[in-house]
């Protein structure tokens, strides 16, 4: 299969890792729109107008699914972006909501961008779970430019340190995971969405791995990113398709 995974930036390469540990038989074709990120704080109809041109993108390249790999995108412009292609359409909210009422917990910490807290997508949701929703605006730009402030982390997970599973909203954010989990309690599980979508899916592994990276705008953090994230072979192109 020819898979298309995108995101606003290097974020979503931690849900490509998972697609191909789960379908290593495949092609990927990766996009994060760097020149543009972060999506977080962006109006819905901007964010609309960056991934229908992705979604372009991915129809040229005749990708036989597109999975949008950004917490965002999924939050604000899933049902939309599904009516403007013929293309089979996943997101990464969805999956994560669907594992999340089958579990038997109190209390839930959302974790996420300005823009998907701001639909209330997982509180609305949720079923009969008390849900905090915490927006994490300053985590993206800190993992993109490799400037982490340990002590904005920490300030965020002193809100949640008694709850029981805390989801990591936004698909960058696995990134920081060491960091986050050191500042909460044991009882406290953390959500890595990649998982719930991969585990929801049903592809075929039919070919040889091949992955294909495109970005509207390459820099030296980002390549070194890149590197810490994905350890197998893979082509780069600075791509800005906008």
């Amino acid at each position: 299969m020819r898979i298309g995974v995108f995101d606003s930036g290097l974020g979503g390469l931690t849900v490509l890792k998972t697609l191909i540990k789960m379908y290593p038989c495949n092609e990927y074709i990766y996009y994060g729109d760097t020149k543009n990120l972060p999506y977080g704080e962006k109006a819905k109809e901007k964010l609309f107008e960056l991934s229908l041109n992705i979604i372009k993108f991915f129809e040229t390249k005749k990708v036989d699914l597109i999975i949008i790999a950004c917490g965002t995108i999924s939050s604000c412009c899933f049902k939309e972006l599904k009516s403007i292609t013929n293309i089979p359409i996943y997101d990464i909210i969805t999956p994560t909501i669907n594992y999340l009422n089958k579990l038997n917990y109190q209390n839930i910490a959302i974790f996420a961008t300005k823009r998907t807290i701001d639909t209330h997508i997982f509180k609305k949701n949720l079923h009969q779970k008390q849900v905090l929703e915490i927006k994490t605006s300053e985590f993206v730009p800190m993992i993109e430019n490799k400037n982490l402030n340990l002590n904005i982390i920490k300030n965020y997970c002193l809100k949640i340190i008694d709850y029981d599973i805390l989801v990591l909203g936004c698909t960058h954010y696995p990134i920081i995971e060491k960091e986050i989990k050191s500042y909460l309690n044991n009882k406290t599980s953390i959500i890595n969405m990649a998982n719930c979508l991969v585990n929801s899916l049903n592809l075929t592994n039919n070919n040889s791995l091949k992955v294909n990276l495109y970005f509207s705008k390459l820099d030296d953090n980002l390549l070194e990113n890149i590197n810490s994230i994905l350890d197998i072979p893979y082509n780069i192109i600075e791509n800005d398709n906008q």
